[in-house]
């Protein structure tokens, strides 16, 4: 580990361009580069830990005694105190008092936990996510955290990948507006304000397409499909003002993305003109040995400073190599200078230089506040997907008799899910909690949990039929424990374990309707469940909100508008499959032989207590050349007898292309509160070139004349573009 010289004076200066407040960013960045040494250089762009390391796929070194000069740490503790005293090591024992940077993995909420990412992209609503997201910037600045690993925005097409729980479905616009509404929750007007932070775009790119959605491995990723699949969300987050960016583990196609100059380099800073940091994520720059790509540290750690990561993390290659490197004459010091650049022009727009610490303040004062668990309620209610509900077996009847059976029942730290942060599962409230306030006097409630997650154990099973006999309607509450999803979760079927289904069939033997609650964190293969359940309520891993919204829906309180941002297969031998697919050469064959080639639920499914009537299709021209205006709009009136919320998605169609399409893209979405009787007219104002436009295998966008087809649900215009 490099020990710089500890220099205390800067040749007599006092007050240092740096130091000034009120002097321009640029030119307080260029003034204090021009005064470092190289190993303070060095030391900028490496990152290591403090505190306690509660992921279990990051156990390694723990970082007892850290350098003044270090760049950035992983924050894991909650306490401004401990943060605080390695701050003060900065400032006042480096030479140069340049403050640390802390991060940490702030997903979906850092005490107060929301949804899962892949819930909130179901709730069609990015305002009521960017809400989330200041919630949880707020939180964890107060705590000490600078910096999230968030958002994520991995296309995913592959289910059995752990990590789909972390992004926001199989749509790239989705990934896309959610990235956006993140990144203005978390960062704000400006870093500097004492509750934002800054937001990290992650996994820089294409890690969602991991072969047979096994985690770490190779992705085989054209350029065309780079950019027409994996870009975009990445596009739209720098263009939100996204201050950094990870590199993803994966190989693109024979070059992993953590050495990869195509991507971090001519892309993101030539192309897109970002002028923040890219980080490694955890290892990434010692695993291209691994990978293939390097034959030792030291060529891994050149490679990946060469393709533009400015930042590694926990590898340490880069404090190891870097200053050998240079004197080697294999990086050049304009290289060097500008990644330290980079690093010290997110500090100061976070403020760091000039309120480097963070205010004491008590749990109390920064956690599950009223209006953040509001939110928190909020977002889980409309993140809920009504999947299937015959006969309108849903809402209950306030006088049934209910039966609460299954694993998640009474379970509350598997509602959390993935990532969690620094959430517990005391702050949770359980399905049976919810239901118990929900339907207090008003219906008997009776509770077996039939079985665990898994095992072969089913001697529970008795005592559950027995509970259900007791009782006018089942509640069935299966699904998956937090640590099935996330990082290092991959799974080899979508189905879930035999022990549950095996309850399910028992219960079934009672005469009594099912209704089927399932708490996960990716599409499951239900082909069996489905037939013996009456109704199928998906709630996702729901957070600290728990029960209570999933109760309020059940009775009826709340009417569900939750629609699914990833397909149900029918089988998990589907995958890959997606709304987005390509024509095939024979539309009439092709077909699987021994099941439907049809998803279970598609992208875009969602029932609510109401129906939705849809009107014709009304664009403002059929005929358009380029340049000019068009706005299409669709009336949706609510014939049913309950308000309800109706999220209306926008596609466009482009049967043929000199590229060829998708069958048909997402290229807007809007979600109103439409009032039982009432008609809202919903308006789509189309940009030719974004939305009947193209992109090709370098990126460039085209737009061809020719026929375009605009649909929603199931009508559709026809749209002629003319030269």
């Amino acid at each position: 580990m490099l020990h710089p010289y500890r220099i205390t004076d800067l040749g007599g200066e006092k007050n240092p361009l740096y130091k000034d407040p009120k002097a321009p960013i640029e030119e307080r960045v260029n003034d204090l580069v021009a005064r470092m040494t190289l190993e303070e250089k060095v030391l900028q762009l490496n990152q290591y830990t403090l505190g306690r390391n509660n992921n279990v796929n990051n156990v390694g070194e723990e970082v007892k005694k850290l350098p003044a000069e270090i760049g950035s740490v992983i924050y894991f503790d909650t306490d401004a105190e401990l943060r605080n005293g390695l701050q003060r090591k900065a400032m006042e024992e480096s030479r140069l008092g340049i403050p640390v940077l802390f991060g940490y993995d702030v997903i979906h909420g850092f005490r107060t936990v929301y949804p899962i990412s892949l819930g909130q992209a179901c709730s069609w609503n990015p305002g009521l996510v960017e809400q989330a997201c200041a919630v949880a910037a707020q939180e964890a600045r107060m705590s000490g955290v600078d910096w999230t690993f968030s958002p994520m925005i991995d296309v995913a097409h592959d289910g059995r990948w752990g990590r789909v729980a972390e992004g926001y479905g199989e749509d790239p616009y989705t990934n896309g507006v959610f990235c956006v509404a993140s990144v203005k929750g978390y960062q704000g007007d400006t870093l500097a304000d004492e509750r934002r932070v800054a937001a990290c775009l992650k996994h820089y790119v294409g890690y969602g397409a991991s072969e047979a959605g096994r985690d770490y491995v190779y992705t085989e990723i054209s350029k065309q499909t780079l950019w027409d699949t994996y870009m975009l969300p990445y596009e739209m987050g720098v263009k939100a003002g996204a201050v950094t960016l990870m590199s993803a583990f994966n190989d693109i196609s024979g070059v992993p993305a953590s050495a990869n100059r195509y991507t971090m380099t001519e892309i993101l800073k030539n192309r897109w003109k970002h002028d923040g940091f890219v980080v490694s994520d955890w290892g990434a720059v010692e695993q291209l040995v691994n990978q293939g790509v390097a034959s030792s540290k030291k060529e891994a750690s050149l490679k990946a400073f060469q393709a533009g990561m400015e930042m590694d993390m926990m590898s340490h290659g880069y404090d190891k190599y870097l200053a050998d490197l240079l004197k080697e004459g294999k990086i050049s010091e304009e290289r060097l200078n500008d990644a330290v650049r980079r690093v010290l022009r997110v500090k100061f727009r976070l403020g760091l230089f000039d309120n480097p610490y963070t205010k004491k303040s008590t749990e109390e004062e920064r956690f599950l506040l009223p209006s953040s668990l509001e939110i928190a309620g909020k977002l889980a209610e409309e993140s809920v997907v009504l999947l299937k509900n015959e006969d309108n077996v849903l809402p209950l009847s306030a006088s049934a008799k209910i039966a609460v059976i299954g694993p998640i029942g009474k379970n509350k730290w598997n509602l959390l899910g993935s990532w969690s942060g620094h959430g517990r599962d005391g702050d949770v409230v359980s399905v049976y909690e919810g239901l118990e306030a929900e339907f207090k006097d008003k219906s008997r409630l009776l509770y077996a949990k039939g079985c665990d997650f898994e095992g072969e154990d089913e001697s529970g099973f008795a005592e559950a039929v027995a509970v259900a006999k007791q009782s006018d309607v089942i509640l069935l509450c299966l699904g998956e424990k937090k640590t099935w999803s996330g990082e290092n979760a991959s799974r080899s079927t979508l189905a879930l374990p035999q022990i549950q289904e095996k309850l399910a069939m028992e219960l079934q033997k009672t005469g009594k309707p099912i209704i089927l609650l399932l708490s996960n964190g990716r599409p499951l293969e239900l082909n069996r469940l489905e037939p013996v359940s009456k109704a199928i309520v998906e709630i996702w891993q729901p957070g600290v909100a728990g029960g209570k919204p999933i109760a309020g829906i059940l009775s009826g309180r709340i009417n569900p508008s939750g629609k699914l941002a990833i397909t149900f297969p029918y089988s998990t031998g589907q995958i890959p499959i997606y709304y987005n697919q390509r024509k095939s050469g024979r539309s009439h064959q092709g077909f699987y032989q021994d099941i439907t080639s049809k998803p279970l639920y598609p992208f875009g499914h969602g029932l609510s207590y109401t129906e939705f009537e849809y009107g014709a299709i009304t664009p403002s021209a059929t005929v358009v050349k380029r340049g000019e205006k068009l706005t299409v709009e669709v009336p949706v009136t609510n014939v049913g007898e309950r308000d309800g919320a109706e999220t209306v998605l926008w596609f466009i169609s482009d049967p043929y292309s000199s590229i060829t399409r998708p069958v048909k893209e997402l290229k807007f979405f809007d979600k109103q509160l439409i009032k039982a009787g009432d008609t809202k007219v919903f308006r789509f104002d189309v940009d030719l070139e974004r939305d009947f436009g193209f992109v090709d295998e370098n990126g460039k966008r085209f737009l061809e004349a020719g026929e375009y087809y605009i649909m929603v649900k199931d009508r559709k215009v026809k749209i002629e573009l003319v030269d």
